[in-house]
């Protein structure tokens, strides 16, 4: 089975659409896939939460099948969003100096795709 984890470094919700369809996409095609919120990218799970935001429910689709892995605690902190991402349930992601190591997602046989 195919592996794929795709880390979301941009934080604008016109790109972060394209992370969510194809995390989608590659989990309804049978891939192992998953989605690493990192830098800007963290301060959209508190507005994807919001039931207002135009992508509310593809988020929540994602959120449903499992998909995000986890986001960057140190990005999370820093862009003072911790409190609203640990409140969506995320796991907190700081095995490289306070960041998820894109190497960890590599040795364990996963082809890392950024956005």
């Amino acid at each position: 089975m195919d592996k794929t984890v795709l880390f979301a470094f941009n934080g604008d919700p016109m790109c972060f659409i394209h992370v969510l369809l194809n995390a989608l996409d590659l989990k309804n095609k049978g891939h192992e896939t998953g989605i690493v919120m990192e830098g800007a990218a963290v301060k959209l799970v508190p507005e994807l939460a919001k039931a207002e935001h135009p992508l509310h429910t593809l988020y929540l689709k994602a959120k449903d099948a499992g998909l995000f892995y986890g986001a960057c605690q140190a990005c999370s902190a820093k862009l003072n969003v911790l409190k609203g991402v640990k409140a969506e349930g995320m796991t907190m992601l700081a095995d490289m100096n306070g960041h998820p190591s894109m190497a960890g997602y590599m040795a364990k046989g996963y082809t890392v795709i950024t956005f």
